[in-house]
């Protein structure tokens, strides 16, 4: 029991680091990005804050510059007198800015943009430890081959309906090629582009272009989705194969006697494809009493390993968790990640898309997701700081006032006038911009509360439920008749 308590502890505490080294770390690199920038540029660096509002604690280094820690961990801010007057967001300055220098249009440019900048270069760092460590990705993500279509589906109202892939027509077997004309390579990628599709048929009903291969040919079916599951996003109905490998070999036992290896993948069972863990365990079940063909691929070359399956004797085989390890290249992973950004901001404004700011997460739901990784793994963890890096550099980049892309637009609108923006329009439309991000933050926010909530209530559910089966008394043998 104190083993038991200490392992916990120490997991708690190793999850809580990662998540305050990488999510901490995130917000770090972007201000460490402005703040080396301008200080090579010869600005004036007031504060460097992690965090808004008041400090936690702070100091003043010997560079002049005050550092601290504050109370609000949603972002940071380095406060450039010369550069923008954000008063309400970072506090007024005690700099008299008139005794500043002015700084050139180039200098604004490349310390706007070295924020964004540091969080690629961030990003890239990790995704080069994520490349050499591997990635851990579920085998049933990494195929695009349909292995099972469900007969019925919940809709948005919870209610089971026909599902999609049944009316469209689709096959066990059909190898998924595009989704609306976009080539996808993964499982995950087939999520993706079907949450992220916007087409409509005439009679004005969800459809989305599918492109499959089905035996040696190649056509285009048009499906039907529906809204379902808990965040109501476009489904149709179908899993996909996963790769099933021997991971242990039991001494003397059938599977042994037959001739099975570890890394042996089982292709097919009594020449019938075998594309899931389900659909091995009914084929095995079915074939006890029998003998059987179990057709498996090994060093590339296709076996056959043939065995009789006795009634109630332990097979003695086996299966490797759902787990592969992939190691993507960093080019591959950036690139990765700047598209789903991309085509996620695109999702948001296309009024034909599914998709809408409830879908977001702020920073509540942002801290949950770095637990959740964390407590996944570390190349997990790696992985989820990437999409953070890419996506708020991206996000920064917009040209909203409050943000960099913001600042650099009242810079170059500046620079093509011929001189600064007024001051009372720069302040007017930051403060207003202000008011509408921290709206939206508190929008997403209530969605993500709503999420944590309902994975709280699931997860207790399901401990209740285990709890009640293990308490119920375990079935007593039938009494012996009587002599």
């Amino acid at each position: 029991m104190a083993s038991d308590l200490l392992q916990t502890l120490l997991t708690n505490l190793w999850v809580f680091f990662l998540v305050v080294l990488l999510f901490g770390g995130s917000i770090f690199v972007h201000e460490l990005g402005h703040f080396l920038a301008a200080r090579r540029r010869g600005a004036h660096v007031e504060r460097f804050s992690i965090g808004f509002g008041p400090p936690i604690f702070s100091w003043r280094g010997q560079d002049g510059v005050e550092y601290r820690v504050s109370w609000f961990p949603l972002g940071g801010y380095v406060l450039l007198p010369q550069l923008a007057d954000l008063g309400p967001i970072e506090g007024e300055n005690r700099t008299d800015v008139s005794k500043l220098p002015p700084v050139g249009y180039a200098t604004k440019m490349i310390v706007f943009v070295a924020g964004a900048t540091f969080n690629v270069l961030f990003a890239f760092v990790l995704a080069c430890i994520v490349w050499v460590i591997g990635q851990p990705v579920s085998t049933g993500f990494t195929s695009t081959t349909i292995a099972e279509i469900a007969p019925t589906i919940k809709d948005a109202s919870g209610k089971d309906v026909v599902s999609p892939a049944v009316k469209a027509g689709l096959k066990p077997g059909d190898v998924i090629v595009m989704v609306d004309g976009e080539p996808v390579a993964t499982f995950a990628d087939i999520v993706e582009e079907l949450a992220l599709s916007s087409g409509w048929t005439k009679q004005g009903e969800r459809q989305t272009l599918f492109t499959i291969r089905r035996g040696n040919g190649v056509i285009e079916v048009p499906v039907q989705p529906i809204l379902s599951g808990d965040e109501n996003v476009r489904k149709v109905g179908f899993s996909t194969v996963a790769t099933l490998l021997v991971a242990y070999v039991a001494p003397k036992s059938p599977a042994e006697k037959a001739g099975f290896r570890i890394d042996d993948q089982i292709t097919a069972v009594a020449g019938t494809a075998i594309l899931t863990r389900p659909q091995l365990s009914e084929v095995l079940k079915n074939a006890q009493g029998k003998t059987v063909d179990v057709t498996v691929v090994r060093g590339g070359a296709q076996r056959t390993l043939s065995f009789e399956l006795a009634k109630d004797v332990d097979l003695g085989l086996a299966i490797k968790p759902n787990v592969a390890i992939v190691h993507p290249t960093p080019g591959a992973q950036i690139k990765d990640c700047l598209i789903k950004t991309f085509r996620t901001l695109w999702a948001l404004v296309n009024p034909r898309s599914d998709i809408g700011f409830s879908h977001l997460s702020g920073p509540i739901g942002i801290i949950d997701n770095f637990f959740a990784v964390s407590r996944a793994g570390l190349p997990l963890a790696l992985w989820f700081t990437i999409l953070v890096n890419v996506n708020l550099a991206v996000f920064n980049l917009l040209p909203i006032p409050v943000l960099d892309g913001g600042q650099m637009l009242f810079a170059t609108i500046g620079r093509l006038r011929g001189r600064p923006l007024p001051v009372n329009f720069v302040m007017t439309a930051q403060s207003v911009f202000l008011v509408l991000l921290f709206s939206m933050v508190l929008y997403v926010s209530v969605f993500d509360v709503r999420r944590k909530v309902r994975d709280v209530r699931a997860d207790r559910a399901a401990e209740a439920a285990q709890q009640q089966q293990q308490a119920q008394p375990a079935p007593q043998p039938a009494p012996s008749p009587s002599k």
